[in-house]
């Protein structure tokens, strides 16, 4: 499994937190490692001076064609846009690894893969607590935990690694396998990456398909697109359903989450559930399944599932001020999550929509918005292409910045109702990620209702 790199050529696009640890691990193993970043050497100074200290070459302010070609491995993070210089050196017959692939040539243990469009963080965080609570050598790994590739030295057999993938890391895998595939769901998002859905799927399914027979594969019986994968795939099947009952999986009935199999049994009600909304159940089936079938008893989940406070940016309640609610769910960055989230609620919405568009239909919102939503502030780049794909299905208004946006939402909730940043869009116009865009949002709503109250006092 282990692949020799000592003396060669490896070209690390990106310098964030998987192009650091990537570097890392190929210096220690001799790799000639250059990085290619487009950020500036002003931008990243003090871990452009560490590495470039450590013997490493940086190319930085952009990207340069013959750096790529000459390169005898390219390993892009996670992160790293479908840029020209890729698909030319790819073109030319460079070896285009990611990150995921190389960690996995020395890799021990066993790694659960978690894919989908939504709900993947969630899910994943979940198995691990579960897995972890019940005395697992469990290790969250991929983009919401630490890169799979900064296990790899220190990994043993006995070793789980719950990872959240995404359809970037998947686009380039060759040899990678997983024990175990968790697709959850798949919508329109990253069209801009991948060109068009048919890419972005296929790259997602290639995490079910390249699975052997010894490996388990767990689908979503209810998605039209991942059930059908099914038929194809070579591993063990099981699937988990919101609408029907399983004969091998997971599956609601009159308000209980039942694990199927040999015998069923009851895991909880689900309005034990501590977060809201039909996906989160989805999403705690999938969870429960994993552990499930890694033999964790269903008492122990229980426990684990009941404890389970949610994500950070992921439906998450700041705060109440005069019965008005506000919820932070900036990790909603599709149209298929925006529409989640709204319908995770009984009260009467105030939505803030916008950001960088991601190629989205967002006339996809029209319905649900229309069920759900009293008015909607849009803000970021995407404002006036939402502004036309919701024309006359609700009343709307324009914010130039995430203040004046919480600012208007909050002018125009009514007591009993709530003000909800789900935007539909990446934050990359005004901020530097989801996180710092829920962040942002957070002290915004602070600091507008510390203000509402001092006029009380």
């Amino acid at each position: 499994m282990k692949m020799e790199i000592a003396g060669k050529r490896v070209l690390v696009v990106g310098l964030g937190k998987t192009g650091s640890a990537l570097v890392r691990f190929l210096s220690r193993r001799g790799a000639q490692v250059t990085v290619s970043e487009k950020k500036t050497e002003a931008e990243l100074r003090r871990r452009a001076e560490y590495f470039r200290e450590k013997g490493v070459r940086l190319e930085m302010g952009g990207h340069h064609l013959p750096t790529f070609l000459e390169a005898d491995i390219i390993v892009p993070s996670p992160g790293a846009a479908s840029i020209p210089e890729l698909e030319a050196a790819k073109k030319a017959g460079v070896k285009i690894m990611p990150e995921i692939e190389l960690a996995h040539r020395f890799l021990r243990g066993r790694v659960i893969g978690i894919t989908g469009t939504n709900g993947k963080s969630t899910t994943a965080t979940l198995a691990h607590k579960i897995l972890k609570e019940a005395g697992e050598k469990a290790y969250l790994s991929g983009n919401i935990g630490t890169p799979l590739i900064s296990f790899a030295e220190k990994s043993r057999d006995d070793h789980i690694y719950v990872t959240e993938i995404s359809s970037f890391q998947l686009e380039h895998i060759d040899r990678f396998r997983v024990f175990m595939s968790v697709f959850l769901n798949v919508s329109q998002n990253h069209l801009d990456w991948h060109g068009s859905f048919e890419d972005y799927f296929n790259a997602k399914k290639k995490l079910v398909l390249a699975q052997a027979e010894d490996g388990i594969a767990i689908l979503n019986r209810d998605d039209r697109l991942v059930w059908p994968l099914a038929r194809k795939v070579q591993a063990t099947v099981y699937s988990f359903s919101a609408k029907r009952k399983v004969e091998r999986g997971c599956y609601l009935e009159r308000g209980w989450i039942v694990l199927a199999g040999q015998k069923e049994t009851k895991l909880m009600k689900t309005s034990e559930i501590p977060l809201p909304g039909l996906h989160n159940q989805e999403n705690v089936m999938a969870a429960a399944l994993i552990g499930h079938c890694l033999g964790v008893p269903a008492r122990l989940m229980r426990r684990s599932i009941r404890t389970f406070s949610g994500l950070e940016h992921r439906l998450e309640k700041v705060l109440s001020c005069g019965r008005v609610g506000y919820v932070n769910d900036s990790k909603a960055t599709t149209v298929d999550a925006t529409i989640k989230a709204i319908q995770s609620f009984d009260r009467k919405i105030i939505l803030i929509l916008g950001g960088r568009d991601k190629g989205a239909d967002f006339t996809l919102l029209r319905k649900p918005i229309r069920q759900k939503v009293k008015k909607v502030i849009l803000v970021g780049e995407a404002r006036e292409k939402i502004r036309k794909a919701l024309r006359g299905a609700v009343t709307m208004e324009e914010a130039s910045t995430l203040r004046q946006a919480v600012s208007l939402a909050s002018a125009s909730a009514s007591p009993g109702e709530m003000v909800l940043l789900a935007p539909a869009c990446t934050s990359f116009d005004m901020f530097k990620n989801f996180e710092a865009r829920g962040r942002a949002f957070k002290k915004e709503v602070r600091r507008l209702t510390q203000a509402l109250q001092r006029r009380k006092a």
